[in-house]
């Protein structure tokens, strides 16, 4: 907790994504395009959050379907390429996430100066990509052997096109999770990308986490936002940013703005 609010301070923060093109090696990667492409892309989405006025930024590799546990090197060397271009762009604190890959994650925010991260790494599930088993003492003990002490690590406890094998109500799982694996946050999550997670399970994990962050990381919406922050201690936004709100088109700047405004006014103008 004490690196969430090293980086985020004592307010609820607004994460919004920066999505990447699909990486080379990917099978929807635009070869033509190229890396000239990826950058320019994620250049345009980086500005028009940081014109919005969100809190923080996170880049990861959502477009690279199918989604793997053990990440091709080259994806992992493109993002830190690509964020390696924009860093002084970049003016608020950013994360990143290599999905579905806890080590490549820890290794791309060293190399790049990242503040935080996000992935599964506790709990073991059945998944579109096959049994999932994160080992979340590796990957801490990973970021610490790097020098990266301070890396914020955000720990997803309700994994995406996955269920898990743990039958523990996702409340119980989540206290477990903190007082076993010492997130410094808590992400709660619906079960694809872009969908929402329960406003009850939330309530439900922050109930039990009152003194750990406890963040919604998909499906927020404009319409949604209000709530959310009336329950949760931040968000993490990418597809009610985008183009008629569609996961896999470029962020809308006006939707962006819209959104964040909605937000400040959740916060009480902060």
């Amino acid at each position: 907790m004490d690196n969430f609010r090293q980086v985020f301070g004592p307010g609820k923060p607004v994460i919004g994504m920066v999505h990447l093109g699909a990486l080379p090696g990917s099978p929807l990667h635009d070869g033509e395009a190229g890396l000239d492409g990826l950058l320019a892309a994620a250049r345009a989405d980086l500005t028009a959050l940081q014109a919005a006025g969100f809190d923080a930024v996170m880049f990861g590799n959502e477009n690279d379907r199918p989604y793997e546990f053990a990440v091709d090197t080259a994806s992992t060397a493109t993002m830190a390429y690509v964020i390696g271009q924009l860093r002084g762009e970049i003016t608020v604190p950013f994360g990143v996430n290599v999905l579905w890959d806890p080590m490549s994650t820890i290794a791309l925010a060293a190399a790049t100066g990242a503040r935080f991260v996000r992935e599964i790494f506790t709990g073991t599930y059945a998944s579109d990509m096959g049994p999932w088993t994160p080992d979340a003492g590796k990957a801490m003990r990973y970021r610490d052997r790097l020098g990266r002490r301070d890396l914020a690590m955000l720990y997803n406890v309700s994994a995406e096109f996955a269920d898990s094998l743990d039958r523990r109500p996702l409340a119980d799982r989540a206290r477990s999770a903190v007082f076993s694996s010492i997130p410094d946050a808590v992400l709660v999550s619906g079960q694809i990308t872009g969908e929402a997670a329960a406003l009850s399970d939330l309530e439900a994990v922050k109930k039990v986490l009152p003194n750990t962050p406890v963040l919604a990381n998909t499906g927020v919406k404009h319409a949604t936002i209000a709530d959310v922050l009336a329950v949760a201690d931040g968000c993490i936004i990418g597809s009610a940013l985008k183009i008629d709100g569609d996961t896999w088109k470029a962020i809308d700047p006006h939707r962006a703005q819209d959104l964040m405004d909605r937000a400040r006014a959740a916060r009480g103008g902060a």
